[in-house]
């Protein structure tokens, strides 16, 4: 017997280990795609019979939030790339160069899932599934950050091993700003990863920050520019990078630029165009340096690495779960409408000083309060 037909003939009696078959076949479902790449040694020759297996969030028309089937499908797929015995390592990332992920699908949830906590805890019950799957991925995760991670974006994509981002991408929670709470996971995250302090500023005020500012916190472990101008690679020209320093001689990367820097660094901006040729390349030369390791001291490795995320992420999830589900009946309800049925006039969020107002006089959370609360309702 050939070495070949050995190969086959055992491969023949090897159990099949998925929930469901076949999922390692190109679309797992809409807006889920799964693809198995050539994995390559360091030097760039192919690892014959050996893969890099790519889950893509393709819903770009709503910077590809997922919608309760996506989370299935991710589900299904981290599920089934872990059982891959030719896979080296998982890149997790979004279609086109806007978005990874800007977390769940507002339109579903204002449209569906407002003010019916027991869907929602359903959905929910999906969503901790999927980042259980990422963290408990038998393989190395890396998140491509190919565009914005906001919100439960951001939780999936600390769920993940390593972080390699282009540099336009905006980091960054919205819980609180649209009725609800970062306890996907940012909450449990974001002290392990940047500290408490900085956890507090991100997950409370909600204010989004560069890359360059994301590797500096550590949440990321390396970046590349995403901007070509006349054919050249420029770093992000809306905010100030590592080459400036402040008034004390410290560096300052990762701020924005204010005045006249910034009215320059739009048209700079304007005048380039976006190519992740750089970001690819950076991550196929980490997809090869995990290929040259012991797989499965790696997968010890990672368990281990992963126990301060898991610990609170475990301890967490299920009361997180239900105050989620409830808090669709009050100011989730409120906030994913406003987002949802807001406009770039009337803005996206509602009235929080009304709202406030409102509850100092004692008033319940009603259809009519809610109503009052949306952008441009007449008060």
């Amino acid at each position: 017997m050939t070495a070949e037909a050995a190969t086959q003939s055992a491969s023949t009696m090897l159990n099949d280990h998925n929930l469901v078959p076949d999922v390692a076949r190109q679309q797992v479902t809409d807006g889920i795609v799964l693809e198995k790449r050539p994995a390559r040694r360091p030097d760039g020759s192919p690892a014959a019979g050996l893969y890099n297996a790519w889950i893509t969030l393709d819903n770009p028309r709503q910077f590809n939030s997922y919608t309760t089937d996506m989370v299935k499908g991710a589900i299904l797929a981290f599920r089934a790339i872990s059982n891959a015995r030719d896979v080296n390592a998982v890149v997790f990332t979004g279609t086109g160069d806007k978005s990874f992920c800007t977390g769940g699908n507002t339109k579903e949830y204002a449209e569906y899932y407002a003010g019916r906590p027991l869907e929602y805890r359903q959905y929910m019950r999906l969503f901790n599934d999927m980042v259980s799957a990422i963290l408990g991925c038998d393989k190395p995760v890396i998140c491509r950050v190919n565009g914005m991670r906001i919100g439960g974006g951001q939780e999936i994509g600390m769920a993940c091993d390593f972080s390699i981002a282009q540099d336009l991408a905006r980091f960054g929670q919205a819980g609180p700003k649209h009725g609800s709470a970062p306890i996907g996971g940012s909450t449990d995250f974001l002290p392990v990863m940047i500290g408490c302090e900085q956890a507090m500023v991100s997950g409370v005020l909600c204010e989004p920050f560069s890359a360059h500012k994301a590797l500096r916190l550590g949440i990321v472990m390396d970046i590349v520019p995403g901007l070509k101008v006349d054919g050249e690679y420029v770093a992000n020209p809306l905010v100030v990078t590592d080459a400036m320093v402040d008034d004390w001689g410290r560096p300052c990367h990762g701020e924005p630029k204010i005045g006249d820097d910034l009215a320059e660094g739009k048209a700079l901006l304007a005048k380039g165009s976006v190519d992740l040729s750089l970001l690819d390349e950076k991550v196929e030369v980490l997809c090869a340096k995990l290929l040259e390791t012991f797989p499965d001291c790696t997968s010890k490795t990672l368990e281990e690495l992963r126990k301060p995320k898991l610990e609170s992420w475990n301890r967490n999830k299920e009361n997180s779960r239900a105050w989620l589900a409830l808090n669709m009946v009050t100011e989730a309800r409120a906030g994913f409408r406003a987002f949802n049925e807001g406009t770039k006039e009337t803005g996206r969020e509602i009235d929080f000083v009304a709202l406030r107002q409102a509850l100092a006089n004692g008033e319940g959370w009603t259809r009519e309060l809610t109503e009052r609360l949306m952008p441009g309702a007449d008060k």
